[in-house]
């Protein structure tokens, strides 16, 4: 059993104040697949390499040890914490949604693209806990929902606005809000609720006289979706798999980026030897560690004592290293390779991948694990493999194979 992270100046632990959270997952366990890479097709191109799930494999009754032997990376298959709502997605939303709930929400309001996972996941969670979720999806509707546009259709309350509408995106989310809550309901952002004191447990459960609606922001990036990752982390280095002790290379693909900074905000308060490769695939280097420095300026204000006995320690300038993809693409140029790498990984491994984010994830990991011995290689499977249904209806030539088996 791992020994506990250090007392903190304020005599707090990191575990103290996840332990207290509240949670929507009802645990973090998640599980964690060992992928073997192929030696005969090392060093070709990225998209000859050959993979082997050597954890269903060796659970069949199947790998050997020279298969075993090869250059290897971990996965952990977060795309398996829910039926349609998972991820990262989720993730953000397990110290959030309780809170929100806690704090009296009736209605949440939220937004993202017409396939947004974000968007879905909020409708789904929002509807299993009992709150109305109200979706802004930029763009049009479509002839034939999809993936997480079907999603957020079944679970949600949906309105499609125009692309300029949704450039004001605070505007129209707090406009949308206030027609929510009528002239006796009351609209707050979570932002504003997140840094209040969490301290104070306000009785606000039984106030059903008028409408309580809390808007989160687009892809919900905030402190309080740091600590389900954080939660994550400490998971991770409770298994044996990952010991205290051993270097952990974590590589994640990145939207916001919030997922990679609370990775490695847990690496660091939990006193790991692991650092965060983030994949950057929505935004400049420059962006990136904008919202980095600002996240965990938020978490120093929320958790003060924490980041003062551990976080403040470090360089946390520099807590992320953000890296380019391993190839730029561009749709209608290379999405046909794209598909044909995610169909050979699933066909190889049983893992899904999508051709934008994760198997951005996924190649980095693998160019880590053939170059890198010193360090254990973890890729963090984000989810998104409803996106290949909004994919496959958009650019369908893409996803049809002549090839016979």
């Amino acid at each position: 059993m791992r020994p506990p992270p250090a007392l903190t100046a304020g005599g707090r632990t990191v575990a103290s104040f996840l332990s207290a959270t509240e949670w929507m997952l009802p645990s973090p366990a998640t599980q964690v697949h060992t992928i073997s890479v192929l030696p005969s097709q090392i060093p070709t191109p990225r998209d000859e390499f050959a993979f082997s799930n050597l954890t269903t494999s060796f659970r069949n009754g199947g790998g050997s040890g020279e298969e075993a032997s090869n250059p290897r990376f971990h996965v952990v298959r977060d795309d398996l914490l829910h039926p349609l709502a998972n991820g990262n997605k989720a993730r953000k939303l397990d110290a959030l949604l309780p809170l929100l709930r806690r704090r009296g929400a009736t209605d949440i309001v939220t937004c993202g693209g017409c396939q947004s996972a974000h968007a879905a996941a909020v409708a789904v969670h929002c509807a299993e806990w009992g709150i109305r979720p109200h979706i802004l999806l930029r763009g049009e509707q479509l002839d034939v929902p999809t993936g997480y546009n079907l999603i957020s259709l079944m679970f949600g309350n949906v309105t499609y606005v125009s692309r300029s509408v949704y450039a004001q995106r605070d505007e129209m989310l707090y406009e949308h809000a206030t027609k929510i809550a009528g002239s006796s309901g009351t609209v707050m952002w979570a932002d504003d609720i997140i840094e209040a004191d969490l301290a104070v447990d306000e009785d606000t459960t039984n106030e059903h006289s008028s409408r309580r609606v809390m808007i989160v922001k687009e892809e919900a990036s905030s402190v309080q979706a740091l600590l389900g990752v954080m939660r994550l982390v400490e998971f991770l280095s409770g298994l044996i798999l990952f010991g205290k002790g051993e270097r952990v290379h974590i590589v994640v693909d990145s939207g916001t980026g919030t997922t990679a900074v609370g990775l490695a905000l847990g690496a660091v308060c939990l006193g790991l030897q692991w650092r965060v490769s983030a994949v950057m695939l929505a935004d400049t280097i420059q962006r990136y560690k904008q919202r980095e420095k600002s996240l965990v300026s938020d978490f120093k204000n929320l958790f003060p004592e924490t980041y003062c006995g551990i976080v403040e320690d470090v360089t946390h300038d520099n807590l992320v290293q953000w890296v380019d993809r391993i190839s730029p693409r561009r749709f209608g140029k290379v999405l046909d390779g794209e598909i044909a790498i995610c169909r050979q990984v699933a066909q190889q491994t049983g893992i899904l991948l999508d051709p934008i984010y994760t198997l951005a994830a996924w190649e980095q990991a693998v160019d880590l694990c053939c170059r890198d011995n010193e360090a254990k290689v973890v890729m963090i499977h984000t989810g998104g493999t409803l996106g290949l249904f909004g994919l496959a209806q958009r650019y369908s030539p893409q996803f049809i194979t002549d090839e016979r088996s």
